[in-house]
């Protein structure tokens, strides 16, 4: 008997482990939100506090990442992803609430080197990226084929017909905040990100800005999750769009959609 209850015991005390901080986070909005816009949500959601009283619990990731744990059960009330096939990706799991699903924000993409860099670029067709970078630098990317600013970023890059003389010099990071990272430390002379994160960075400055039609429109579309336990969630939902949240939003270099 004592090695049968010995065999459960464990996994009982894991599932009371992972249920106390569930509960003890019941009383927020749960947000899964792209990495880029950690700076204005943190502000949207410290105005909601004042404001009402109640608390948003923000999780910043890659919105490749955060669709995944989504996909996966991981509890969130709601989710903004840095583009639409993300949310696609949810909403064809079954995991968006009906009529819930709005476009929320525009970005855009820019090429951004540390602070004291003398780099001068013209973003161009078969501009001479390749060459800025010089001998053996990097140009810090999010990962191309998962991460949104990566992906538009390497659509602008074969747009303008210079992704085959960098596509080998580009150190991929695991979402935006880590490229730029790597950029404000002076690790890559180089790198592509929105203009948000630049704004948010002030050992960065943008080189240029890549043309709206060399990549497809930068939108954040923002849903709540089926199923979400929060009282508070669609209120919060509707808070976005709020006079106070779009003056955050904006502020960081975000435009609303209409």
């Amino acid at each position: 008997m004592r090695n049968f209850l010995s065999r459960f015991a464990a996994p009982i005390c894991a599932l009371v482990l992972i249920a106390a901080p569930a509960a003890a986070q019941g009383a927020d909005v749960i947000v899964f939100a792209a990495a880029s816009l950690k700076n204005a949500l943190d502000d949207v959601a410290a105005q909601w506090k004042t404001e009402t009283g109640k608390s948003v619990a923000a999780s910043y990731a890659a919105s490749s990442a955060l669709a995944r744990q989504i996909e996966s059960g991981a509890p969130a009330d709601l989710f903004i992803s840095a583009d639409l096939a993300w949310m696609d990706y949810v909403e064809k799991a079954g995991q968006v609430a009906g009529g819930t699903r709005t476009s929320l924000l525009l970005n855009r993409i820019v090429l951004v080197a540390p602070k004291n860099s003398t780099v001068d670029l013209k973003i161009a067709p078969g501009f001479d990226l390749a060459g800025a970078l010089g001998a053996d630098g990097r140009l810090a990317m999010a990962n191309v084929d998962a991460v949104p600013a990566g992906k538009y970023g390497k659509a602008a890059l074969e747009k303008l017909g210079v992704w085959p003389a960098v596509e080998g010099r580009v150190a991929q990071a695991e979402n935006v905040r880590a490229a730029l990272l790597l950029v404000s430390r002076a690790e890559a002379p180089l790198g592509v990100v929105y203009r948000t994160d630049a704004a948010a960075d002030a050992s960065v400055r943008i080189v240029d800005t890549f043309p709206e039609d060399t990549h497809p429109q930068i939108v954040y579309p923002a849903a709540r999750l089926k199923d979400s336990m929060s009282p508070d969630a669609d209120a919060f939902l509707a808070y976005l769009r709020s006079p106070k949240a779009v003056q955050a939003f904006e502020k960081q270099g975000f435009s609303i959609v209409d």
